[in-house]
């Protein structure tokens, strides 16, 4: 198929008209006449012929043969239907002069009859999941490569249209399926108590689809994988030749337009299987939207059974179980019918900073310190007011944090003050260092790499320098919660400290 638009797609279609027109069940019954007498392969029909067989439908009163000729003149002029002159049954000069037409459909008319005896049968979207045609496709795809491209006359025709009108009416009752499963006939079917009996033969239908999905869709994957370009050419070149041999009275397509047009269609076989870029395949699309749609029959099952359940008394059945656990004699025996019971409660998500007291990535959660946090209750019964609470004082606590400050700046100054009266430290220098000092010199040399100079000055007054004394050169710093491989940095101090300084 071309991608460009011709003049000829954007020009008005007239044969249309009768669908709408003032005496449109005049039209519509002598079109669906002209119809069936094509499917009865009668093409060329008289209007007394056309007269008659309206006549007897009884569905036009008063309708008259002038009406008729009237009806199948104006028809005509739409181009919806084509006339001849009818002499063939002309005994004298006078009949013969006088106009007397016999008429046929015109293509476009036909398929607009076939479209409109589709839609008169439609009752929903329909459509159905088959794997059957995922067969036939890598079957076909199978015998592209096998031939490479050495088809006899006739079979590489027979074979792509196999192929594309598996693949064409796979995707189109798959997608009318899967409409169908969303439409407003379907909410309101599952909302009842009717949609219970079928759920199980339902979700087994959708499971089924999923595994043949999955059997079929990769194998016909890997198969378009292995044919190359060259050889997808040279079949759709074959498939050319033999469409070009038929003998074909109107005109046809070029050899060009139907090159295109059969590239096309494979272009979209590869792209439905294999995806464009960065976008995923139709068949991935296909087969989230079937899991979404098995999780929907689930969830409106459950939302039922639940509903009937809802007016039940559960007394006795909460009694027995009660008793069940009073019998247990362990805890763990007694977590474990809780879990068979009721299963996992549903989770609540907090926002914070956890607190970690190491940075090993190994070490279990269940080894952490808890973190508390105050939930506050979310139901929507009105909370009795309380008596009034006196304000909390923090003062302690103030003095806590204050002392805990106080003391984590003089071991800062205080291990500043020994690196600094040693000038220049590489980090190969030290020994085992605790985990307060490997995350001070991690900050050390965050902050110089972060500036322009690779040096900073700390609140005391010294400035720290970094150099790498030779590129690429590796050390391991070894703390005491493990190792950490990092270049073999040195640290500058331009002066000692003078005195010490109180915080506060």
């Amino acid at each position: 198929m071309n991608d460009r638009l011709s003049a000829n797609m954007l020009r008005g279609v007239p044969e249309f008209r009768y669908l709408n027109a003032e005496n449109v069940a005049r039209y519509r019954v002598i079109m669906r006449f002209f119809y069936q007498e094509y499917q009865r392969l009668r093409y060329w029909l008289r209007p007394e012929e056309v007269y008659n067989g309206v006549v007897q439908w009884g569905v036009l009163e008063g309708y008259t043969m002038e009406q008729c000729q009237a009806d199948l003149e104006q028809l005509k002029d739409w181009r919806n239907l084509a006339s001849r002159h009818d002499g063939g049954r002309a005994l004298t000069v006078e009949e013969y002069m006088r106009k007397k037409s016999q008429y046929v459909l015109t293509p476009y008319s036909i398929e607009i009859e076939r479209m409109l005896e589709t839609l008169e049968t439609i009752k929903g979207y329909g459509g159905s999941l088959e794997t059957t045609y995922l067969d036939t496709i890598a079957e076909c795809l199978i015998a592209v490569r096998a031939n490479a491209g050495q088809f006899q006359p006739g079979e590489a025709l027979a074979c792509w249209e196999k192929l594309y009108q598996c693949f064409k009416t796979m995707h189109e009752n798959a997608a009318d399926f899967i409409a169908s499963m969303h439409s407003i006939q379907a909410e309101q079917m599952m909302a009842t108590d009717a949609f219970l009996l079928m759920k199980d033969k339902l979700t087994e239908y959708l499971q089924h689809f999923i595994k043949g999905l999955q059997k079929s869709a990769y194998q016909i994957e890997g198969h378009l994988l292995k044919i190359s370009d060259t050889l997808a050419d040279m079949f759709l070149d074959q498939v050319a030749e033999d469409e070009l041999r038929k003998p074909r009275l109107e005109e046809s397509f070029t050899r060009e337009e139907l090159i295109s047009s059969l590239k096309q269609g494979w272009n979209n076989l590869r792209r439905w299987f294999l995806g464009a870029g960065h976008e995923p395949s139709e068949l991935v699309l296909l087969e989230r939207a079937t899991k979404e749609t098995i999780a929907k029959v689930v969830r409106c099952a459950l939302r039922l059974q639940e509903r009937k359940r809802a007016g039940i008394s559960r007394k006795k059945e909460l009694e027995y179980l009660a008793q069940w656990f009073d019998r247990l004699g362990s805890l763990d025996e007694a977590h474990r019918l809780a879990a068979y019971a009721f299963g996992l409660f549903s989770s609540r998500h907090l926002q914070g900073e956890d607190e970690r007291t190491t940075d090993l990535a190994d070490k279990s959660m269940w080894e952490e310190v808890p973190n508390i946090r105050p939930i506050r209750s979310r139901s929507r019964k009105r909370i009795s007011r309380s008596e009034t609470e006196p304000v909390r004082q923090s003062g302690n606590r103030q003095r806590e944090y204050r002392a805990a400050v106080e003391q984590q700046f003089q071991e800062e100054r205080a291990f500043l003050g020994q690196l600094a009266e040693r000038r220049q430290v590489r980090i190969s220098d030290f020994g085992v260092v605790d985990a307060k000092t490997r995350m001070r010199l991690l900050q050390w040399i965050g902050r110089c790499m972060a500036n322009s100079s690779r040096s900073f000055v700390t609140a005391e007054g010294v400035k720290v320098s970094l150099r790498l004394e030779r590129s690429g050169e590796m050390t391991t710093l070894y703390c005491e919660d493990g190792e950490l491989d990092m270049p073999d940095y040195t640290l500058l101090f331009a002066s000692p400290l003078k005195g010490e300084t109180k915080h506060g």
